[in-house]
């Protein structure tokens, strides 16, 4: 079974996710490319009960489009974002991609917010859901 870890910048918080991911999908929303600062979110999403949580996380809450309100873990010295959890999906976790620093990682399957996508951003249309 494939372990991963992932962690702020330096270090203090931490996330070991065992087995594959559910899904990983990226965002073209303007929150998450404020949140990113890049143009585009990468995550991966694990059942719970298969991550683990090292270090002390500060959290803010923000309501997405829907109304569905997504509470961010991040680290309180570096300020990086880590990990989220979304309303209604208690037994579920999103990891930031960039947080296990592997460039190995399977790619998204998943894109959503198309619409709001950087014109200069390329997808592969094989192998991607697509949702505007």
């Amino acid at each position: 079974m494939t372990t991963r870890r992932g962690t702020c910048s330096c270090g203090q918080l931490a996330v070991t996710c065992e087995g594959d991911p559910i899904r990983v999908s990226m965002c073209h929303c303007l929150a998450c490319q404020r949140r990113t600062g890049s143009a585009v979110g990468v995550q991966a999403r694990w059942s719970k009960d298969r991550v683990t949580f090292e270090g002390q996380s500060a959290t803010w809450v923000r309501v997405g489009d829907e109304g569905t309100r997504i509470t961010f873990h991040f680290c309180a010295t570096c300020g990086a974002t880590l990990y989220w959890e979304l309303e209604g999906s208690a037994e579920h976790v999103s990891v930031a991609v960039g947080a296990f620093a592997d460039p190995t990682f399977p790619s998204p399957t998943f894109s959503v917010y198309e619409d709001r996508k950087h014109a200069w951003l390329g997808i592969p249309d094989e192998g991607v859901e697509h949702w505007d």
